[in-house]
Protein backbone atom coordinates (compact mmCIF):
# COMPACT_ATOMS: atom_id res chain seq x y z
CA UNK A 1 0.00 0.00 0.00
CA UNK A 2 1.61 3.25 -1.15
CA UNK A 3 0.81 5.99 1.40
CA UNK A 4 1.52 9.74 1.58
CA UNK A 5 4.89 10.34 3.17
CA UNK A 6 4.38 13.99 4.17
CA UNK A 7 2.01 16.89 3.77
CA UNK A 8 3.21 17.91 0.29
CA UNK A 9 0.76 17.07 -2.50
CA UNK A 10 1.68 14.11 -4.66
CA UNK A 11 1.50 14.47 -8.43
CA UNK A 12 1.31 11.01 -9.98
CA UNK A 13 2.25 10.78 -13.66
CA UNK A 14 1.27 7.61 -15.51
CA UNK A 15 3.70 7.19 -18.42
CA UNK A 16 7.33 8.03 -19.11
CA UNK A 17 6.89 9.26 -22.67
CA UNK A 18 7.57 12.71 -24.07
CA UNK A 19 4.69 14.38 -22.20
CA UNK A 20 5.26 12.71 -18.85
CA UNK A 21 8.96 13.51 -18.86
CA UNK A 22 8.41 17.17 -19.69
CA UNK A 23 5.80 17.53 -16.95
CA UNK A 24 8.04 15.89 -14.35
CA UNK A 25 10.99 18.11 -15.33
CA UNK A 26 8.83 21.23 -15.17
CA UNK A 27 7.82 20.36 -11.59
CA UNK A 28 11.42 20.18 -10.35
CA UNK A 29 11.05 23.22 -8.08
CA UNK A 30 7.33 22.92 -7.38
CA UNK A 31 6.11 22.30 -3.79
CA UNK A 32 4.99 18.77 -4.71
CA UNK A 33 6.26 15.21 -4.70
CA UNK A 34 6.38 13.74 -8.21
CA UNK A 35 5.78 10.02 -8.71
CA UNK A 36 6.16 8.65 -12.23
CA UNK A 37 4.66 5.22 -12.94
CA UNK A 38 5.49 3.17 -16.03
CA UNK A 39 5.55 -0.52 -16.92
CA UNK A 40 8.98 0.01 -18.51
CA UNK A 41 11.93 1.55 -16.68
CA UNK A 42 13.05 3.42 -19.78
CA UNK A 43 11.89 6.14 -22.14
CA UNK A 44 11.51 5.12 -25.79
CA UNK A 45 12.33 7.47 -28.64
CA UNK A 46 9.52 6.20 -30.84
CA UNK A 47 10.37 8.10 -34.07
CA UNK A 48 13.32 5.75 -34.63
CA UNK A 49 11.58 2.44 -33.86
CA UNK A 50 11.40 1.68 -37.59
CA UNK A 51 15.22 1.78 -37.78
CA UNK A 52 15.44 -0.78 -34.98
CA UNK A 53 12.94 -2.94 -36.89
CA UNK A 54 15.01 -2.61 -40.06
CA UNK A 55 18.29 -3.43 -38.31
CA UNK A 56 19.85 -0.02 -38.94
CA UNK A 57 20.43 0.81 -35.25
CA UNK A 58 20.56 -1.05 -31.95
CA UNK A 59 17.46 -1.13 -29.75
CA UNK A 60 19.33 0.17 -26.68
CA UNK A 61 20.29 3.35 -28.51
CA UNK A 62 16.71 4.66 -28.53
CA UNK A 63 15.91 3.73 -24.93
CA UNK A 64 17.07 5.67 -21.88
CA UNK A 65 16.60 4.82 -18.16
CA UNK A 66 13.88 7.00 -16.65
CA UNK A 67 15.56 7.09 -13.26
CA UNK A 68 18.75 8.43 -14.81
CA UNK A 69 16.90 11.36 -16.44
CA UNK A 70 15.84 12.53 -12.97
CA UNK A 71 18.93 11.62 -10.91
CA UNK A 72 19.31 15.17 -9.59
CA UNK A 73 15.61 15.94 -9.11
CA UNK A 74 15.03 15.60 -5.37
CA UNK A 75 11.23 15.60 -5.49
CA UNK A 76 11.05 12.79 -8.07
CA UNK A 77 10.38 9.09 -7.52
CA UNK A 78 9.76 6.29 -10.00
CA UNK A 79 7.65 3.15 -9.68
CA UNK A 80 7.94 0.25 -12.11
CA UNK A 81 4.30 -0.77 -12.30
CA UNK A 82 1.38 -1.41 -14.61
CA UNK A 83 -1.64 0.73 -13.74
CA UNK A 84 -4.78 -1.41 -13.95
CA UNK A 85 -7.44 1.03 -12.76
CA UNK A 86 -7.94 4.64 -11.75
CA UNK A 87 -10.22 5.21 -8.75
CA UNK A 88 -11.17 8.92 -8.86
CA UNK A 89 -13.50 8.67 -5.86
CA UNK A 90 -10.63 7.64 -3.57
CA UNK A 91 -7.72 9.27 -5.43
CA UNK A 92 -5.98 5.93 -5.80
CA UNK A 93 -4.54 3.73 -8.54
CA UNK A 94 -4.76 -0.06 -8.63
CA UNK A 95 -1.45 -1.41 -9.93
CA UNK A 96 0.33 -4.74 -10.09
CA UNK A 97 2.50 -3.64 -7.12
CA UNK A 98 -0.37 -2.46 -4.95
CA UNK A 99 -2.47 0.64 -4.39
CA UNK A 100 -0.91 4.05 -5.05
CA UNK A 101 -2.30 7.30 -3.66
CA UNK A 102 -2.31 10.63 -5.50
CA UNK A 103 -3.46 14.21 -4.94
CA UNK A 104 -3.16 15.15 -8.61
CA UNK A 105 -3.03 12.71 -11.51
CA UNK A 106 -1.61 13.21 -15.00
CA UNK A 107 -2.43 10.50 -17.52
CA UNK A 108 0.36 10.42 -20.14
CA UNK A 109 0.01 6.83 -21.28
CA UNK A 110 0.34 7.57 -24.99
CA UNK A 111 -1.20 5.41 -27.69
CA UNK A 112 -1.19 1.89 -29.01
CA UNK A 113 -1.79 0.31 -32.41
CA UNK A 114 -5.36 0.53 -33.68
CA UNK A 115 -6.54 -2.50 -35.68
CA UNK A 116 -10.07 -1.06 -35.87
CA UNK A 117 -11.64 -4.11 -34.26
CA UNK A 118 -10.33 -6.68 -36.76
CA UNK A 119 -9.06 -9.52 -34.57
CA UNK A 120 -7.64 -11.54 -37.46
CA UNK A 121 -5.49 -8.65 -38.64
CA UNK A 122 -4.53 -7.89 -35.03
CA UNK A 123 -3.23 -11.45 -34.66
CA UNK A 124 -1.27 -11.71 -37.90
CA UNK A 125 -0.10 -8.16 -38.70
CA UNK A 126 2.96 -6.70 -37.00
CA UNK A 127 2.61 -3.54 -34.90
CA UNK A 128 5.54 -1.31 -33.97
CA UNK A 129 4.77 0.97 -31.01
CA UNK A 130 7.53 -0.05 -28.60
CA UNK A 131 10.99 -1.61 -28.53
CA UNK A 132 9.86 -5.24 -27.98
CA UNK A 133 7.51 -4.96 -30.97
CA UNK A 134 10.28 -3.43 -33.11
CA UNK A 135 12.56 -6.34 -32.16
CA UNK A 136 9.79 -8.82 -33.04
CA UNK A 137 9.46 -7.18 -36.43
CA UNK A 138 13.22 -7.27 -36.99
CA UNK A 139 13.25 -10.99 -36.17
CA UNK A 140 10.34 -11.67 -38.51
CA UNK A 141 11.95 -9.81 -41.42
CA UNK A 142 15.28 -11.55 -41.01
CA UNK A 143 13.77 -14.99 -40.34
CA UNK A 144 11.64 -14.79 -43.47
CA UNK A 145 14.61 -13.79 -45.59
CA UNK A 146 16.53 -16.77 -44.19
CA UNK A 147 13.56 -19.07 -44.92
CA UNK A 148 13.24 -17.73 -48.46
CA UNK A 149 16.78 -18.96 -49.14
CA UNK A 150 15.82 -22.57 -48.45
CA UNK A 151 12.16 -22.65 -49.50
CA UNK A 152 11.47 -25.03 -52.41
CA UNK A 153 7.95 -23.72 -53.02
CA UNK A 154 8.06 -20.74 -55.43
CA UNK A 155 4.76 -19.33 -54.11
CA UNK A 156 5.89 -19.55 -50.49
CA UNK A 157 9.27 -18.08 -51.39
CA UNK A 158 7.54 -15.10 -53.02
CA UNK A 159 5.29 -14.61 -49.98
CA UNK A 160 8.30 -14.63 -47.65
CA UNK A 161 9.94 -11.89 -49.72
CA UNK A 162 6.84 -9.71 -50.06
CA UNK A 163 6.42 -6.87 -47.56
CA UNK A 164 3.20 -4.88 -47.18
CA UNK A 165 3.22 -1.72 -45.08
CA UNK A 166 -0.27 -0.54 -44.14
CA UNK A 167 -0.52 3.17 -43.38
CA UNK A 168 0.87 6.15 -45.31
CA UNK A 169 1.75 8.45 -42.42
CA UNK A 170 5.36 9.19 -41.38
CA UNK A 171 5.89 5.75 -39.84
CA UNK A 172 4.57 3.88 -42.88
CA UNK A 173 6.48 6.03 -45.34
CA UNK A 174 9.73 5.73 -43.40
CA UNK A 175 9.34 1.98 -42.93
CA UNK A 176 8.61 1.46 -46.64
CA UNK A 177 11.68 3.47 -47.54
CA UNK A 178 13.82 1.47 -45.13
CA UNK A 179 12.66 -1.83 -46.63
CA UNK A 180 13.29 -0.58 -50.18
CA UNK A 181 16.74 0.57 -49.12
CA UNK A 182 17.47 -2.80 -47.55
CA UNK A 183 16.51 -4.46 -50.83
CA UNK A 184 18.80 -2.17 -52.81
CA UNK A 185 21.87 -2.11 -50.53
CA UNK A 186 21.77 -5.24 -48.38
CA UNK A 187 19.78 -8.09 -49.89
CA UNK A 188 22.22 -9.44 -52.50
CA UNK A 189 25.22 -8.55 -50.35
CA UNK A 190 24.07 -10.66 -47.36
CA UNK A 191 21.73 -13.21 -48.91
CA UNK A 192 23.56 -14.83 -51.79
CA UNK A 193 21.04 -16.53 -54.01
CA UNK A 194 18.30 -13.95 -53.56
CA UNK A 195 17.62 -11.29 -56.19
CA UNK A 196 16.44 -7.73 -55.73
CA UNK A 197 13.58 -8.08 -58.15
CA UNK A 198 12.17 -10.94 -56.04
CA UNK A 199 11.67 -8.73 -52.97
CA UNK A 200 8.45 -6.74 -53.26
CA UNK A 201 7.50 -3.72 -51.12
CA UNK A 202 3.93 -2.41 -51.06
CA UNK A 203 2.46 0.59 -49.26
CA UNK A 204 -1.32 0.66 -48.66
CA UNK A 205 -2.96 3.94 -47.60
CA UNK A 206 -6.63 4.79 -47.08
CA UNK A 207 -6.29 8.46 -47.99
CA UNK A 208 -5.77 9.85 -51.48
CA UNK A 209 -2.24 10.97 -50.63
CA UNK A 210 0.69 9.95 -48.45
CA UNK A 211 1.69 12.08 -45.45
CA UNK A 212 -1.74 13.70 -45.39
CA UNK A 213 -0.75 16.10 -42.61
CA UNK A 214 2.13 17.50 -44.69
CA UNK A 215 1.99 20.10 -47.46
CA UNK A 216 0.81 18.87 -50.90
CA UNK A 217 4.32 19.34 -52.29
CA UNK A 218 5.92 17.27 -49.52
CA UNK A 219 3.26 14.58 -49.91
CA UNK A 220 3.79 14.36 -53.67
CA UNK A 221 7.58 14.33 -53.32
CA UNK A 222 7.50 11.53 -50.74
CA UNK A 223 5.37 9.46 -53.10
CA UNK A 224 7.78 10.14 -55.94
CA UNK A 225 10.77 9.14 -53.81
CA UNK A 226 9.11 5.83 -52.92
CA UNK A 227 8.05 5.10 -56.48
CA UNK A 228 11.61 5.79 -57.65
CA UNK A 229 12.69 3.18 -55.09
CA UNK A 230 10.26 0.69 -56.70
CA UNK A 231 7.68 0.70 -53.91
CA UNK A 232 4.19 -0.12 -55.18
CA UNK A 233 1.68 2.31 -53.65
CA UNK A 234 -2.08 1.88 -53.32
CA UNK A 235 -3.96 5.04 -52.30
CA UNK A 236 -7.64 5.41 -51.33
CA UNK A 237 -7.92 1.73 -50.39
CA UNK A 238 -8.29 -0.28 -47.19
CA UNK A 239 -7.21 -3.72 -46.06
CA UNK A 240 -10.22 -6.03 -45.76
CA UNK A 241 -8.53 -9.09 -44.28
CA UNK A 242 -5.22 -10.83 -43.66
CA UNK A 243 -4.90 -14.43 -42.50
CA UNK A 244 -1.13 -14.63 -42.24
CA UNK A 245 -0.70 -15.47 -45.91
CA UNK A 246 -3.33 -13.78 -48.08
CA UNK A 247 -4.00 -10.05 -47.81
CA UNK A 248 -7.16 -8.65 -49.41
CA UNK A 249 -7.64 -4.98 -50.31
CA UNK A 250 -11.07 -3.47 -50.98
CA UNK A 251 -10.14 -2.56 -54.56
CA UNK A 252 -10.06 -6.26 -55.43
CA UNK A 253 -6.29 -6.68 -55.11
CA UNK A 254 -4.93 -9.74 -53.29
CA UNK A 255 -1.31 -10.12 -52.19
CA UNK A 256 0.41 -13.27 -50.97
CA UNK A 257 2.70 -12.21 -48.14
CA UNK A 258 4.14 -13.39 -44.86
CA UNK A 259 4.98 -9.81 -43.83
CA UNK A 260 2.27 -7.26 -43.06
CA UNK A 261 3.56 -4.28 -41.11
CA UNK A 262 0.74 -2.27 -39.54
CA UNK A 263 1.16 1.51 -39.24
CA UNK A 264 -2.40 2.46 -40.13
CA UNK A 265 -3.72 3.97 -36.93
CA UNK A 266 -3.40 4.51 -33.20
CA UNK A 267 -5.73 4.63 -30.23
CA UNK A 268 -5.26 6.00 -26.75
CA UNK A 269 -3.97 3.65 -24.07
CA UNK A 270 -6.32 4.31 -21.15
CA UNK A 271 -6.41 2.47 -17.81
CA UNK A 272 -9.84 1.39 -16.58
CA UNK A 273 -11.75 3.95 -14.51
CA UNK A 274 -12.40 6.83 -16.91
CA UNK A 275 -16.17 6.97 -17.70
CA UNK A 276 -17.21 6.18 -21.27
CA UNK A 277 -18.76 9.64 -21.72
CA UNK A 278 -15.28 11.10 -21.28
CA UNK A 279 -13.82 9.03 -24.13
CA UNK A 280 -13.65 10.55 -27.61
CA UNK A 281 -12.94 9.05 -31.02
CA UNK A 282 -9.70 7.10 -31.13
CA UNK A 283 -10.07 6.10 -27.46
CA UNK A 284 -8.79 9.48 -26.29
CA UNK A 285 -9.79 11.25 -23.07
CA UNK A 286 -11.76 14.49 -23.44
CA UNK A 287 -9.96 17.39 -21.78
CA UNK A 288 -10.55 21.15 -21.53
CA UNK A 289 -8.14 23.89 -22.62
CA UNK A 290 -6.01 23.25 -19.50
CA UNK A 291 -5.76 19.50 -20.17
CA UNK A 292 -8.09 18.79 -17.27
CA UNK A 293 -10.27 15.70 -17.72
CA UNK A 294 -13.87 16.83 -17.94
CA UNK A 295 -15.78 16.18 -14.73
CA UNK A 296 -12.73 16.07 -12.46
CA UNK A 297 -10.75 18.75 -10.62
CA UNK A 298 -7.50 16.88 -10.06
CA UNK A 299 -7.13 14.55 -13.08
CA UNK A 300 -5.38 15.64 -16.28
CA UNK A 301 -4.43 13.96 -19.56
CA UNK A 302 -1.68 15.00 -21.99
CA UNK A 303 -0.21 13.80 -25.27
CA UNK A 304 -1.64 11.11 -27.54
CA UNK A 305 -4.19 9.99 -24.96
CA UNK A 306 -5.78 13.46 -24.66
CA UNK A 307 -8.48 14.88 -26.95
CA UNK A 308 -8.67 18.66 -26.66
CA UNK A 309 -11.46 19.55 -29.10
CA UNK A 310 -11.20 23.08 -30.54
CA UNK A 311 -12.30 24.91 -33.67
CA UNK A 312 -8.75 24.60 -35.00
CA UNK A 313 -8.47 20.92 -34.01
CA UNK A 314 -12.01 19.44 -34.21
CA UNK A 315 -10.60 15.92 -33.82
CA UNK A 316 -8.05 16.86 -31.19
CA UNK A 317 -4.37 17.63 -31.67
CA UNK A 318 -2.17 15.36 -33.82
CA UNK A 319 -0.54 12.46 -32.01
CA UNK A 320 3.02 13.69 -32.36
CA UNK A 321 5.82 14.26 -29.85
CA UNK A 322 5.79 18.11 -29.98
CA UNK A 323 2.15 18.18 -28.82
CA UNK A 324 2.92 15.95 -25.83
CA UNK A 325 6.04 17.94 -24.95
CA UNK A 326 4.24 21.28 -25.10
CA UNK A 327 1.25 20.00 -23.13
CA UNK A 328 3.57 18.63 -20.45
CA UNK A 329 5.31 21.98 -20.17
CA UNK A 330 2.02 23.89 -20.12
CA UNK A 331 0.50 21.67 -17.43
CA UNK A 332 3.67 21.99 -15.34
CA UNK A 333 3.49 25.78 -15.55
CA UNK A 334 -0.17 25.68 -14.51
CA UNK A 335 0.67 23.60 -11.42
CA UNK A 336 2.83 26.49 -10.20
CA UNK A 337 0.03 28.91 -11.01
CA UNK A 338 -2.48 26.85 -9.05
CA UNK A 339 -0.36 27.03 -5.91
CA UNK A 340 0.30 30.74 -6.45
CA UNK A 341 -3.43 31.33 -7.08
CA UNK A 342 -2.73 32.87 -10.47
CA UNK A 343 -4.93 32.46 -13.57
CA UNK A 344 -4.17 29.31 -15.54
CA UNK A 345 -2.76 29.55 -19.07
CA UNK A 346 -4.78 27.66 -21.70
CA UNK A 347 -2.82 25.34 -23.96
CA UNK A 348 -1.98 26.66 -27.42
CA UNK A 349 -0.09 24.35 -29.77
CA UNK A 350 2.85 25.91 -31.59
CA UNK A 351 3.40 23.81 -34.71
CA UNK A 352 7.12 23.95 -35.46
CA UNK A 353 6.80 21.84 -38.59
CA UNK A 354 7.00 18.26 -39.79
CA UNK A 355 9.80 16.05 -41.07
CA UNK A 356 9.88 12.60 -42.65
CA UNK A 357 12.71 10.64 -44.22
CA UNK A 358 12.24 8.20 -47.06
CA UNK A 359 15.76 6.87 -47.23
CA UNK A 360 19.34 7.71 -47.96
CA UNK A 361 19.59 11.43 -48.91
CA UNK A 362 15.80 11.59 -49.23
CA UNK A 363 13.47 13.46 -46.87
CA UNK A 364 10.71 16.05 -46.86
CA UNK A 365 10.44 19.04 -44.53
CA UNK A 366 7.62 21.46 -43.77
CA UNK A 367 9.02 24.03 -41.34
CA UNK A 368 6.65 26.97 -41.11
CA UNK A 369 6.71 28.72 -44.45
CA UNK A 370 9.76 26.72 -45.53
CA UNK A 371 9.07 23.62 -47.61
CA UNK A 372 12.00 21.68 -49.00
CA UNK A 373 12.89 18.13 -49.97
CA UNK A 374 15.91 16.00 -50.71
CA UNK A 375 19.41 15.97 -49.23
CA UNK A 376 19.15 19.13 -47.11
CA UNK A 377 15.83 17.99 -45.64
CA UNK A 378 17.50 14.66 -44.85
CA UNK A 379 20.31 16.46 -42.97
CA UNK A 380 17.80 18.54 -41.00
CA UNK A 381 15.79 15.42 -40.18
CA UNK A 382 18.93 13.70 -38.85
CA UNK A 383 20.04 16.70 -36.77
CA UNK A 384 16.60 17.18 -35.20
CA UNK A 385 16.31 13.52 -34.27
CA UNK A 386 19.80 13.30 -32.77
CA UNK A 387 19.23 16.44 -30.70
CA UNK A 388 15.88 15.09 -29.47
CA UNK A 389 17.31 11.83 -28.13
CA UNK A 390 17.64 11.45 -24.36
CA UNK A 391 21.21 11.16 -23.10
CA UNK A 392 24.58 12.13 -24.56
CA UNK A 393 25.57 8.49 -25.04
CA UNK A 394 22.53 7.73 -27.18
CA UNK A 395 23.15 10.83 -29.29
CA UNK A 396 26.72 9.67 -29.92
CA UNK A 397 25.77 6.07 -30.66
CA UNK A 398 23.10 7.09 -33.17
CA UNK A 399 25.38 9.63 -34.85
CA UNK A 400 28.24 7.15 -35.31
CA UNK A 401 25.86 4.33 -36.32
CA UNK A 402 24.37 6.53 -39.01
CA UNK A 403 27.81 7.69 -40.17
CA UNK A 404 29.09 4.11 -40.45
CA UNK A 405 25.91 2.96 -42.19
CA UNK A 406 26.08 5.87 -44.62
CA UNK A 407 29.66 5.31 -45.74
CA UNK A 408 29.62 1.49 -45.70
CA UNK A 409 26.05 1.19 -47.01
CA UNK A 410 25.66 -1.54 -44.40
CA UNK A 411 24.77 -2.15 -40.75
CA UNK A 412 25.82 -4.48 -37.95
CA UNK A 413 22.46 -4.72 -36.19
CA UNK A 414 20.68 -7.37 -38.26
CA UNK A 415 20.58 -9.88 -35.42
CA UNK A 416 17.94 -12.49 -34.61
CA UNK A 417 18.47 -12.41 -30.86
CA UNK A 418 15.12 -14.03 -30.12
CA UNK A 419 13.08 -16.22 -32.44
CA UNK A 420 9.65 -14.90 -33.40
CA UNK A 421 7.01 -17.64 -33.62
CA UNK A 422 4.79 -16.83 -36.59
CA UNK A 423 1.98 -19.09 -35.33
CA UNK A 424 1.67 -17.88 -31.73
CA UNK A 425 2.97 -14.38 -32.62
CA UNK A 426 5.20 -14.54 -29.57
CA UNK A 427 8.95 -14.59 -29.10
CA UNK A 428 11.07 -17.56 -28.17
CA UNK A 429 14.30 -16.52 -26.41
CA UNK A 430 16.08 -19.62 -27.65
CA UNK A 431 17.00 -19.24 -31.31
CA UNK A 432 16.69 -22.52 -33.16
Amino acid sequence: MEQKKNTRPRVAIIGGGFGGIQLAKKLKNAPVDVLMIDKHNYHTFQPLLYQVAGGAIAADSIGFPLRRIFTRQKNFRFALADVKKINPESNTLDTDIGTIYYDYLAIATGSNTNFFGNKEIEHFAMPMKNIPEALNLRSLILQNLEMSLVSKDPEEKAALMTFVVVGGGPTGVELSGALAEMRELILMKDYHGLRKHSMKVYLVEGKAELLAAFSPKASAKAKQFLQDMDVTIYNSVHVESYNGYLLKIDNGTTILTRNVLWAAGVKGEIPEGIPAENIARGNRILVDEYNKVKGYENIYAIGDVAAMITDEFPNGHPGVAPVAIQQGQNLGENVYRMFERKPLVPFKYKDKGSLATIGRNKAVADLGKLHFQGFFAWLVWGLVHIMSLAGFTNKGIIFFSWAINYFTKNSDNRLIVRQFDTETRKTNPEVR
